[in-house]
């Protein structure tokens, strides 16, 4: 299902900096009317200024934010969920508000605004949600509530997908590998491995956005990555021996 981008309204989580500000800009330039939420007063005004966009300063572990957010951006033509945290160490290190906050910006967030934002396209007949996962979605060491919420979101658009059945509304999930931007320095570990190598934020923004014109389902970033996925449900043996080899995204 094709779907033109060029004077859509877009919500855009997350749009402070990384993949986000990158998606941003590549929005623009498509012109469309951006809405951008972020954390980080001073980048989003940076990429507010740079797209033309309003912004919105917002804290998407307080679900009381959610529909302040939502009604900013009602009417809306796409949402994409772009916000994400992370937290590297073993599972059993992990302090338990850290494994809220997780639950609350990747998965409980992008739900809630799914949700509240979902019926008027139905209605009108037309749009696009993107959920913004992770290769970590197969699962990775050190990683696991990040994994989780990953794998999260992918199931839940695929559910919803089913739902809308051909209601108009576009679902698209993106994976994307181990992309340069400042994730892995506030996540409290650098990026470390070898292989995959990082890939830019403009890449994947440009995945992104392809993915919406041309109605994907999913988009592996890059795309060789979605090797790991089959090979996690048609080899789990060979993929649990490559685990290590896969990091989180941003």
């Amino acid at each position: 299902m094709r779907f033109r981008l060029e004077g859509r309204t877009v919500l855009l989580t997350g749009g402070s900096s990384g993949i986000g500000a990158a998606t941003a800009r590549l929005l623009a330039r498509r012109g469309c009317e951006l809405i951008l939420v972020g954390r980080h007063e001073r980048g989003l005004r940076h990429v507010g200024e740079m797209t033309g966009a309003r912004t919105l300063t917002a804290d998407l572990t307080l679900s009381e934010e959610l529909p302040r957010v939502a009604d900013a951006a009602a009417g809306a033509d796409v949402l994409i969920n772009n916000a994400g945290i992370g937290w590297a160490g073993e599972f059993i290190d992990m302090p338990s508000e850290h494994v809220q906050r997780l639950l609350a910006v990747n998965l409980a967030a992008p739900l809630e605004l799914t949700r509240l934002l979902l019926p008027e396209m139905r209605q009108r007949g037309g749009g696009h949600v993107v959920f913004v996962s992770s290769i970590a979605a197969v699962g990775v060491r050190d990683e696991a509530v990040y994994s989780a919420t990953k794998a999260g979101l992918r199931a839940f658009a695929a559910g919803v997908r089913h739902e809308l059945g051909g209601a108009g509304v576009g679902v698209t999930t993106v994976l994307p590998g181990a992309v340069r931007t400042p994730f892995f320095r506030r996540r409290g570990r650098a990026y470390e491995r070898g292989f995959p190598r990082q890939v830019s934020a403009e890449l994947v923004a440009s995945r992104i956005v392809r993915a919406i014109e041309q109605g994907s389902r999913e988009s592996f970033v890059p795309r060789w990555l979605g090797a790991a996925s089959r090979m996690q449900g048609g080899m789990p043996g060979i993929f649990n021996r490559l685990n290590g080899l896969f990091g989180g995204d941003r």
